[in-house]
């Protein structure tokens, strides 16, 4: 990965490399994981001539509802990525950035103490060599495992080591990170940085520092980098008006359960607290700092009994860890939902309301549900599309079928459950955020580009409807993921954004009196100014209202909503409409252009 850092308006570039280790979805499956919006603008270096990435935009951003994306940068050689794609988000209107984290693993260390490579749990025949990652931490013609052992037995005999770990990072910390000096330390071997963390095999944590007693140890041995890669982030951030959201260290997996394993919750908790206290005394009052991402995914249910479900109980006691040490700062999970029939642990939207509600209370602060239309779990349609032919890109998932029977409701009615739940839970004084996490891409290869694996492309109309099915359930709107599948292709996705942004979004529209009139209100974004068409059943013409001659704007910001997020208003003669019926709300812009989507509302007696 490439990072970058800003000093006396200056960008000094250096390159460093590191392996990111992403947990998505399901381990069978390919990685994925208020009023007119306010204009951010890009300050131009002081010496642009001089910034070897070239002189940053300053065109202001063009407001789109997605503002916030996972980032990774690409393996091209330019060092300037990262700064490239915090200055694309910015120009796309994002404010926030989310990265993945890095995996923290169990280690065997063999006679000789080396660590050794994970085990390959695909080819199980598959004996662990020497980690090369690790070959070079040595002290005193000591491997770094051994020199931890001799030293602890140094300080008692009975010391002794009980497990080895392992946790491989693109950051640099600082001396926050150790908590007992006497035994924890820096090492470096030439362009190699690696930390040595004592942790008590008890879970403790000890803060005494007191090795005098013989006593079980857990061995954390960190690889770090030349550079901190978060720093430098942080930069970035400070720069593009921009929150980042770091992973916590993720949990090694249970293979059996494919839950995160409960049995090293000690160790785990130990690191997160030690990485956290680092972050506290070098970035406590970092703007740019938005809150921690856990990258530990897990599907939403209704779990019959969540106090048996691993991957909450690691939830709870890392999160408590992030409360304890930076209070204030709040944790996002993004679950997948399944919705589909025919798949073990799939839900329908009352369980997944169900399994909000157990979510939120386990140290949760933003919870960002994946709508699931990239991978196929779930789908685009209103109530009264069930029995319509599914989207052709959903036929290898689900085959050819009809959205009936093919899943239990479509995305618009999972998001309304887990609003409903938000709300309930604010009431009983739990307050948690709902946000959308969009996925930008299709369930095949089909049209794929550049390193977008093996999901493909989608355009701006998808992604615009994406928007819609939402629907005014959420506060705010993010996407997987920005690297790649925003940037790939001609026009790419955000290219097709920045010329196309101000086509209407609507999102949800009511029958709503103005004064003594009736008539419709309708939420969504770009509205101003619109022409509404409104159609029933078999209704050759739509009847057409032109919103600027009759109508209603409000650009109040909407509690609750994202920001930009807007209504209007116009009158409806409700009683020349038949009752109980599906009323289809199209919007256009002033010069024509039309949503990609259309709004319904039930008419009913």
């Amino acid at each position: 990965m490439r990072v970058l850092t800003l000093i006396l308006g200056v960008t000094v570039l250096l390159v460093v490399t590191t392996v990111v280790i992403v947990l998505r979805h399901d381990p069978r499956e390919p990685p994925i994981a208020k009023v007119s919006p306010t204009v951010r603008t890009v300050k131009p270096s002081p010496s642009p001539s001089a910034d070897p990435c070239g002189t940053p935009k300053t065109s202001d951003p063009t407001p789109y509802p997605v503002t916030g994306f996972w980032v990774v940068p690409s393996d091209d050689p330019d060092p300037c990525t990262w700064r490239h794609q915090f200055e694309g988000v910015h120009q796309a209107g994002g404010d926030t950035v989310v990265r993945f984290g890095f995996e923290f693993t169990p280690r065997q260390v063999d006679d000789s103490g080396r660590i050794l490579t994970a085990p390959d749990y695909l080819h199980p025949k598959k004996v662990p060599v020497p980690d090369d990652a690790y070959a070079k931490c040595a002290e005193d013609g000591l491997t770094c495992a051994q020199a931890a052992q001799k030293d602890l037995k140094a300080a008692n005999p009975g010391n002794q080591i009980n497990s080895t770990f392992v946790y491989a990072t693109d950051e640099r910390f600082g001396s926050h990170v150790f908590r007992c000096p006497s035994m924890e330390h820096q090492i470096v071997v030439g362009n190699s940085v690696f930390y040595r963390l004592l942790l008590p095999a008890d879970g403790t944590d000890d803060a005494a520092c007191d090795f005098s007693k013989g006593r079980d140890y857990d061995l954390i041995l960190v690889k770090g980098a030349a550079r901190d890669s978060l720093s430098d982030l942080l930069d970035l951030g400070d720069r593009f008006d921009i929150k980042v959201f770091p992973a916590l260290p993720i949990a090694p997996r249970d293979l059996d359960t494919y839950q995160a394993d409960t049995r090293y919750i000690g160790p785990l908790s130990g690191l997160t607290r030690r990485v956290l206290q680092d972050y506290g005394y070098r970035f406590k009052n970092r703007k740019s700092l938005g809150g921690f991402y856990q990258s530990y995914e897990l599907g939403i249910r209704d779990w019959p009994d969540p106090s048996t479900v691993g991957t909450l109980q690691v939830y709870r006691a890392q999160h408590r860890v992030v409360d304890e040490t930076l209070p204030g700062k709040p944790v996002l999970v993004s679950p997948y939902v399944d919705a589909r029939r025919k798949v073990a642990f799939s839900s329908t939207p009352t369980e997944v309301g169900e399994g909000f509600r157990i979510l939120a209370r386990n140290g949760v602060d933003i919870i960002a549900p994946q709508d699931g239309r990239g991978s196929g779990k779930m789908a685009l349609f209103w109530p009264n599309w069930t029995n319509r032919p599914v989207d052709k890109r959903l036929e290898p998932v689900v085959g050819k079928t009809t959205y009936a029977k093919a899943y239990y409701a479509g995305t618009r009615s999972y998001f309304q459950a887990m609003s409903k739940a938000r709300d309930e839970l604010a009431q009983d004084g739990v307050n948690v955020q709902l946000w959308a996490n969009l996925e930008a891409f299709q369930p095949t290869a089909a049209g794929r580009c550049g390193d977008q694996g093996s999901r493909g492309s989608i355009d701006k109309p998808r992604m615009d409807a994406q928007v819609t099915l939402a629907g005014p359930y959420v506060s705010k709107i993010i996407s997987y993921m920005w690297s790649g599948f925003y940037t790939c292709g001609s026009p790419s996705l955000s290219e097709q954004i920045a010329k196309d942004w101000k086509r209407p979004i609507p999102i949800g529209v009511k029958r709503q009196k103005r004064q003594i009139q009736d008539g419709m209100e309708i939420t969504g974004y770009r509205l101003g100014d619109a022409r509404v068409g409104i159609a029933w059943g078999k209704l050759e013409h739509p009847r057409q209202v032109d919103s600027a001659k009759v109508g209603w704007h409000d650009t109040t910001p909407i509690e609750g909503l994202p920001r930009g997020a807007e209504k209007i208003w116009i009158p409806v003669d409700w009683a020349t409409i038949p009752k109980n019926t599906w009323v289809r709300v199209d919007v256009s812009a002033p010069d024509g252009r039309k949503a990609a989507e259309p709004v319904y509302y039930y008419n009913g007696v």
